[in-house]
């Protein structure tokens, strides 16, 4: 259903304006277009999610995400000949960045439930992907999108260098689950980069705790955060799908909010693909 003028202006009201912040990881993604070119993309999406620099710098979007720079010290500046997979790619700003380091292949999935959390937060309708559309044609990008769920990446029947799952594990109900489809789609030798909710209490940590969330505990009118993750957890869950472990690169606080990022790299396989017992954790009959 088309948004309105005014459902797409009260959102906009709502949204503040891009901070140094969000203007610092838009601009590693510059895009020149003119300034007539941005305002019609910018006009043409009702909410946006990322921020994006067009114009020189001149004109950005304003995306509801808010600080993201320290993503950026762990993503690869070098991407040349590599696959990569952005899985809850949004409005594929880390797709695109992806491929303008080199990557021969970028696929970006979205199962566009974030419809329901526009909706329920701002109270506007999204058709779903349309962020993406539009600055896949201001770049002329090759990264191919689809909209599928991230339990269901073994359609891909294709794997990846290096897969990207921000923001995402946090809003599953089943995190395990979802890291061992992300082993299965990883090539060998390949990683994952992954970033999600974390814990204000670094005690937990001495127990590898997972953090389980009142419906709305973290964001207003969010139903969608489950966990809370400790370094700890991450690795025994990340051993557990298949993974050599998970080695934590940063636990920052955002606007009050923790965050982790860490790097899940690949254990061992089977010829066939298939995980080795030892990778995950479990013994010759099976128990864990």
């Amino acid at each position: 259903m088309p948004v309105s003028v005014d459902e797409r202006g009260a959102a906009a009201a709502s949204i503040p304006a891009p901070t140094a912040a969000e203007k610092a990881v838009a601009d590693a993604l510059p895009i020149e277009v003119s300034a007539e070119a941005a305002q019609a993309a910018i006009e043409s999406v009702p909410l946006w999610f990322h921020t994006f620099s067009l114009n020189g710098g001149q004109i950005y979007t304003h995306g509801v995400a808010r600080d993201h720079r320290y993503r950026l010290p762990f993503f690869p500046e070098d991407l040349a000949g590599k696959s990569v997979l952005d899985v809850g790619a949004f409005d594929g700003f880390y797709a695109f960045l992806a491929e303008s380091r080199g990557a021969t292949r970028v696929v970006a999935v979205d199962n566009e439930q974030y419809r329901d959390w526009v909706k329920a937060r701002w109270g506007v309708e999204l058709e779903g992907g349309e962020g993406f559309r539009t600055i896949a044609r201001l770049l002329e990008s090759d990264v191919e999108y689809r909209k599928l769920d991230a339990f269901e990446l073994d359609e891909l029947d294709e794997r990846f260098d290096l897969i990207l799952c921000f923001g995402i594990l946090h809003r599953v109900e089943n995190p395990l689950g979802l890291l061992s489809i992300l082993r299965r789609r990883l090539e060998p030798g390949g990683e994952v980069l992954l970033e999600t909710y974390g814990v204000a209490d670094k005690s937990l940590e001495d127990a590898a705790a997972i953090h389980v969330c009142e419906s709305g505990e973290v964001y207003a009118r969010d139903d969608f955060v489950y966990w809370g993750f400790t370094g700890g957890s991450l690795d025994r869950l990340a051993r557990i799908a298949g993974f050599a472990g998970a080695t934590v690169l940063d636990a920052p606080t955002i606007d009050g909010h923790p965050r982790i990022i860490c790097r899940l790299e690949a254990g061992s396989a089977d010829a066939d693909g298939s995980l080795v017992a030892a990778a995950s954790g479990a013994d010759a009959n099976g128990a864990v």
